[in-house]
Order: C-alpha cells, then structure tokens, then sequence
C-alpha cells in the first residue's frame, strides 16, 4: 500500500474515503439508494449438501475465492493480502484468491457450462454483483449458508440483510458496495470531467472507455438523458440511450468497453477518461501520486453492490463459511474497507476505522450519507425477458 504521506489530508481522505465496483443493480429488484443506509462446523464426517455435493472440508483444509481486482487489502512490500494472511495462520485454512472476476457476463460464461452439469468451477466462493447474483440464486446454483457457521452474519447491515433477490440473506452476504461514475487522467485533463458532455469533449475522442457493465454504463447515459434508471422507463427510453452510445463507438470516441481491466489503460495513458468505478480510481490515486480522479456525474451515477456465494459445485462449504464469518469481523471489515474505499456492509466497522483513519470513518463514501446517496440510482430490478433483450441490445451495440 502506498505511504500515506504522499498526499495532504484533504485529499486522502476523499481518495481513500470513495469506494467503486461493479453494481448495485439488483436483477429481480434490490435496495434502493435510501435502503442501503438506512464460526465453523464441527461434525467431523463428510455431509453431503442441497446439491449433492459431499462437503471434504474437515479432510481437504481449502478454499478458493474468485474476486474483481483491487478488491482486497494488500500489502506491495509483502506482495501479499495481510487479512487474509491472518486467517491462514488463524484456521489453517489454504486459501487460493484470484482477480478472476472481469465483468459478471464473462465469468459467467466461463462457468456456466460445468454448473449445468453440476461439475467443480475450480471457486468455493465468487463475488458477483446482484443482478447476477439474483440469476445464480434463481437457478439454483449457490448453496444455501448455515448460519450456525456465520454468526458473524448479525453483524450486516440492517439495509442489506433482506434483499428482494435473496430474503433473508440465505444464499448471500455483501462483499462491499460503490458508485459507478466518471473518472481521468488530471495530467492530460487538468480542468476535470464532470458531465458527459466533458467526457465527449473533441479532445477526447479516442481516448474514452467505458464499463462492459451494462447498468452502470446505460444507468449513466440515461440519466444523462434526463431518464430515471431506478424507475419504470420504457424501452424507447432505453433504447435512446443504446443509440447514444453506440454513435460514440462509431464517431470514435469510445476506444474500448471493458470491465476492471480499463484501469491499465488509464496507467498507460491510452486512456485519458473513463466511465468506470470509483473505488478502482481512488487507488489507483493512491498508487499513482494522485494522478487520476473520480466524480459522481452531475446528472447522477449509479449504485452497486457485490456478494459473496458459495457455488452449488463447492466441495469445501464449511470452509467457505469460515471464511465469510472472518470477514464478517468488524475489524476485519474495517481494515479491508480502509484499502479498498468501498461501501462498508459491516456494523461496527465504523468505529473499528476510528482506530485505523478517522478520516475514513467521517467519509460517507464509505459509511455514505442521504446526501451522497441522492446523487445516485440503482438500476432497476428487470425481468428475465428484458433482462436479455436490453442486454442484447446492449452486447450489439459494443459489437458482440
């Protein structure tokens, strides 16, 4: 992690203080803006779960994570995550964590053909957005957690214990939330981009991308277009907003459409700004002596939120759950949230920050206020059958 003294207080504090990634897009309905705020087993035989598979953890001590990048403490002179080098030492646990997670399509794509057939993904958990976690849940191919095992689970924010697409909080735990906005480069665009009108400025042609999240991307395009993304628009209204950005792609100025990857075109320069997540600039801030900036569009961004669960294939439940449970620790939270500068999930992790930054425990960026929230919308919940027609409509326009 980059020393803290490379930038004045003022300016930690925001970088460090927002927090990005993927959507807070349920995909049967989710929390809405004002909502969000508003330990192990011990049988020692393999059981075998809801979806036929036998439970190896007490014999095979490991547990493989597939997370989005930048989405975990980490220390660069140890070049290693230090929470979860704790819990290695704490519970014996061989944790396998990989940045798999690019986009929620394709990794889907990557792994729907073994859940079909009800063979390992190689992951014991997978942190999806909601909209994508609400398919997994529907078709039955998460299995559901024992809360004996997590009873760390009381410690979720009340806002988010009961979700539309999984009630109760049976199949899911947040993994953290964030805003999707406009993010740059301050060295090539020193004046800021703050609406999508600076985004497309002329100078900019060329050197734009945006998210391969379809909600975040068209959620902010719409409501660029005076259209509310968390309302009952129309297809037309949609529809409007995909031929908006696909005249972006044809006239040039959109280079690429990409998912977390986008963050290695604004390092090389051959991105100058970005429809992206503000967790992924404000570290990239940190690791770039305050180069890039991020900023909620004046017409309004979008809210997200991403979550752990444990795949139908996963042979290592018990140890899934204890790894959940950890990170169900305010502490724990706390210092995951003071890195990766997301939405925190966890109560009590505001005062275990106090301890950590207590700049970061005054952001609402972190622990968000009614008026930061008024500045965004969560995309709204779909069904099945728009679902794939406006991601469709969407994928063509991208040239997929």
């Amino acid at each position: 992690m980059v020393a803290n003294n490379l930038l004045s207080p003022e300016t930690r504090a925001l970088i460090r203080a927002q927090m990005s990634r993927r959507g807070f897009i349920a995909g049967v309905g989710g929390v809405g803006a004002a909502g969000l705020l508003a330990a192990c087993g011990t049988d020692s035989s393999p059981s075998e779960t809801s979806a036929g598979v036998v439970d190896l953890s007490d014999k095979e001590k490991s547990v493989r994570w597939a997370n989005w990048t930048l989405y975990l403490d980490y220390d660069e002179d140890a070049k290693n995550y230090p929470t979860l080098e704790a819990l290695k030492k704490s519970s014996g646990l061989d944790i396998s964590y990989k940045e798999d997670v690019d986009d929620n399509n394709t990794f889907y794509g990557k792994v729907v053909g073994q859940l079909k057939l009800g063979q390992d993904i190689g992951y014991d958990i997978v942190t999806l957005t909601d909209w994508m976690a609400a398919r997994w849940i529907r078709l039955g191919y998460t299995q559901a957690i024992d809360e004996a095992a997590i009873p760390n689970k009381k410690n979720i924010l009340p806002a988010l214990a009961n979700v539309s697409f999984d009630p109760g909080r049976k199949n899911s735990l947040t993994w953290q939330s964030g805003f999707a906005g406009l993010g740059w480069n301050k060295e090539l665009l020193p004046k800021g981009v703050h609406t999508l009108d600076d985004l497309f400025a002329p100078a900019n042609k060329g050197r734009i991308e945006v998210l391969s999240e379809m909600r975040d991307t068209m959620g902010i395009i719409m409501q660029y277009q005076g259209v509310d993304p968390s309302g009952q628009f129309t297809e037309d209204q949609f529809m409007n907003a995909i031929d908006f950005l696909q005249k972006q792609i044809s006239d040039g100025f959109i280079r690429q459409v990409k998912g977390n990857s986008y963050s290695e075109d604004l390092i090389s320069g051959d991105a100058a700004a970005v429809i992206g997540w503000s967790g992924d600039l404000f570290i990239l801030a940190m690791e770039n002596q305050d180069k890039f900036e991020f900023a909620i569009p004046e017409s309004g961004g979008t809210l997200w939120s991403d979550n752990l669960m444990i795949p139908s294939t996963s042979a290592h439940k018990k140890n899934a759950e204890t790894l959940m449970n950890y990170y169900y620790e305010p502490a724990v939270a706390a210092q995951v949230a003071a890195y990766v500068n997301y939405i925190c999930p966890v109560e009590g992790a505001q005062a275990e920050m106090e301890k950590i930054d207590p700049d970061l425990a005054k952001s609402p960026y972190i622990f968000p206020d009614a008026a930061t929230l008024a500045k965004v919308k969560v995309f709204a919940g779909l069904t099945p059958a728009d679902e794939t027609k406006y991601e469709s409509a969407f994928q063509k326009a991208i040239g997929n």
